[in-house]
């Protein structure tokens, strides 16, 4: 089997416990303002690589991330291509290599009975889940994102319910993701499932000019890195462990 792969990354430290080999699939729905990859949007973009292939590189880099670390897919959003997703993991985990998945969710959607049957396959071969809340309101993760939050909302509560470890990921964009009644609303829905570890994400500008490159509007130009203190008030609203 073949998937779209927008790069590899072996030393990733941000993207789950300890040392990730990171691969970064290509294709995303989304459109987030503060998107970093705008190259990795289009399915038709990106590297063919097959499962054996990609297997056999991460392989190859065990004794560098080793027991304590493993594998993360992140995108991209990398449950566009599910079906890859879930045969490299199935190959990963003959190896014995922890795996995680860094999605925004937005894949899901609990009326699609194929659409869950995927997913509970997927499901039999994922250590940990890096879930992505955009935005707590429906509206407003819309102009953030491009799309609705109604499906992530359902996988955060489908993956709670199945046990599942998760991660919750917030990136904080000032103007957009800082106010606090979202983030109160936020961590209102979050004590309704299991979580792990909240992670709060400072929004970067590392990332704009990717878009100059590609000939690209970016359009949170002029928007600023949140201060700490706004980091800090994130954070203890939504309950981050020190």
């Amino acid at each position: 089997m073949t998937g779209k792969i927008h790069s590899v990354f072996s030393g990733g430290t941000v993207d789950g416990p300890g040392i990730r080999f990171v691969v970064f699939m290509q294709g995303c729905p989304l459109r987030c303002k503060y998107c970093h990859n705008p190259d990795s949007w289009l399915l038709t973009d990106g590297e063919e690589r097959t499962v054996s292939n990609l297997t056999q590189e991460i392989i190859r880099y065990r004794s560098y991330y080793g027991e304590k670390g493993g594998v993360t897919v992140s995108g991209g959003e990398p449950l566009l291509q599910i079906d890859f997703v879930t045969e490299l993991l199935k190959s990963v985990k003959n190896y014995g290599i922890n795996t995680a998945v860094d999605t925004s969710g937005y894949t899901f959607d609990s009326s699609n009975e194929e659409t869950v049957k995927k997913h509970e396959e997927l499901d039999k071969y994922v250590d940990l889940y890096l879930l992505d809340i955009k935005h707590i309101d429906g509206a407003k993760h819309k102009v953030l994102t491009g799309v609705d939050n109604k499906n992530t909302l359902e996988y955060a509560k489908w993956l709670s319910a199945r046990g599942k470890r998760i991660w919750i990921r917030h990136v904080l964009v000032p103007g957009y993701t800082d106010d606090r009644d979202s983030l109160q609303k936020l961590s209102e829905f979050i004590k309704t499932i299991n979580v792990e570890k909240i992670e709060v994400l400072p929004y970067h500008t590392m990332g704009e000019v990717k878009y100059q490159k590609l000939g690209l509007d970016y359009a949170l130009k002029g928007v600023e890195p949140p201060s700490k203190e706004s980091v800090a008030t994130a954070k203890e609203i939504l309950g981050v462990s020190k």
